[in-house]
């Protein structure tokens, strides 16, 4: 539910301080003025971002609270600007290495006594995607799994169940495209997809390690692993796997295929799943299955992109924006705003309820409890922007060109050796 009436949250608020007395009464009263930056613009996103503002506000009577809300991809040009000029004391930004050259900058406080409190004690799984040189400098809020969503009434009639392993994923496929269907639809227009198809083709290949190498800058791109992982997803491409013209469509775009049945499934994040029930897929025909292994000997490991919370370095109000994000991480508000009528994704606090949604709670078994590899942030935000940029081309290309990929490989590795000095 997005709350939206004063009387309806003022009446949550108080269940919140009541239910988190120890924290409301074991602080110092808040005033003065807290400013917070985001980039929560969608609908759903924002209808929470101004639920959380209002209920922590009512918390805190004394503090002026001002919420700017900024498009998402404007904020990405911004938030350096913003960071050294009209600092804010609270801003939005994402995880591991999207967040470090403003670590590496001066621009994000160090918050690792916040980490020291029991308010966070419930956080332990995603403290390793906050810490940079042994240190937090930012709280997570929600994240969400990836995986593949498939239809299920087509794998009925065709006799086909989840793969367990690449060879059975590749036998399915065989199957779906004997149908005269493809095995997965794609939209590349924008070139991140194809950065989720090389992220798991290359941690089921080489492991979650070696992934974080090569987006480290500690792996060129011509190492044989990095040859092997690009020789499993041409597998796929010589078979047809994938629709067709798919540098026409952007990911949304590429959804008709899948729910006209022209095409089995699609490797997403779960924010795919609203706008396919919405297009009549119901969950007795949507179902999701854990990307299969390839490589016995590595650990399965899986995207799960978290977004998350920062306290600016010139921020003026540090003990007020401490304060606010420990109510964004506390299990109450984890609860409310993840839930299936709110973000719709993964709680980031252990001691939260997920959410009675089918594919929350696959999401959140397998990561919680089959991904001992470890989690990634997403291509583009381990690896620096540019050499993202870079090598997503790299990766569109590939799925159109795949023989060109020796010129691909020499042209990322080039790359790698500028960016990464």
């Amino acid at each position: 539910m997005v709350l939206k009436s004063k009387s309806i949250l003022a009446t949550l608020a108080t269940t919140v301080a009541l239910t988190t007395g120890a924290f409301a009464d074991g602080h110092a009263k808040l005033s003065g003025d807290l400013t917070i930056f985001s980039d929560m613009s969608n609908p759903a996103p924002r209808a929470v971002m101004e639920g959380m503002v209002e209920r922590f506000g009512a918390m805190h009577p004394d503090l002026n609270i001002e919420l700017t809300v900024i498009d998402r991809e404007a904020y990405k040009t911004q938030i350096r600007n913003f960071l050294t000029a009209n600092t804010p004391d609270v801003a939005n930004w994402y995880a591991a290495n999207r967040m470090k050259p403003y670590v590496d900058a001066g621009l994000f406080e160090d918050i690792s006594d916040v980490w020291e409190s029991d308010e966070l004690s419930g956080l332990a799984s995603t403290k390793g995607a906050m810490t940079l040189d042994g240190k937090q400098w930012g709280v997570p809020y929600t994240y969400y799994q990836w995986g593949v969503y498939y239809r299920a009434d087509i794998y009925k009639e065709l006799g086909l169940n989840e793969p367990a392993s690449f060879d059975e994923m590749k036998s399915n496929c065989q199957a779906i495209i004997d149908s005269g269907r493809k095995c997965y639809t794609i939209g590349t227009k924008f070139l991140w997809t194809a950065g989720g198809w090389f992220d798991y083709l290359n941690m089921r290949t080489n492991g979650y390690d070696y992934h974080a190498k090569l987006t480290g800058g500690e792996i060129p791109w011509t190492d044989d692993g990095v040859k092997a992982t690009f020789a499993n997803w041409r597998e796929l491409i010589d078979m047809g796997a994938f629709i067709d013209n798919h540098t026409a469509y952007s990911w949304q775009e590429s959804l008709p295929f899948i729910v006209s049945g022209d095409a089995a499934a699609i490797l997403k994040g779960n924010f795919a799943v609203p706008p396919l029930r919405e297009a009549g897929l119901d969950d007795s025909k949507l179902d999701f299955y854990q990307f299969p292994a390839i490589n016995a000997d590595v650990e399965l490991a899986e995207d799960a992109p978290t977004d998350t919370f920062h306290i600016p370095s010139g921020a003026k109000n540090k003990e007020a924006a401490k304060a606010f994000l420990k109510f964004v991480v506390s299990a109450e508000n984890q609860t409310l705003i993840n839930n299936g009528d709110n973000l719709g994704q993964l709680p980031v606090n252990a001691n939260s309820s997920v959410d009675d949604d089918k594919f929350l709670q696959e999401g959140f078994a397998m990561l919680s409890s089959n991904s001992p590899g470890g989690v990634a942030q997403f291509f583009d935000r381990d690896a620096p922007a540019e050499m993202a940029k870079v090598a997503m081309e790299g990766f569109q290309e590939f799925m159109v060109k795949p023989d060109n990929l020796d010129k691909i490989l020499d042209r990322l590795d080039r790359a790698a050796k500028r960016i990464y000095k």
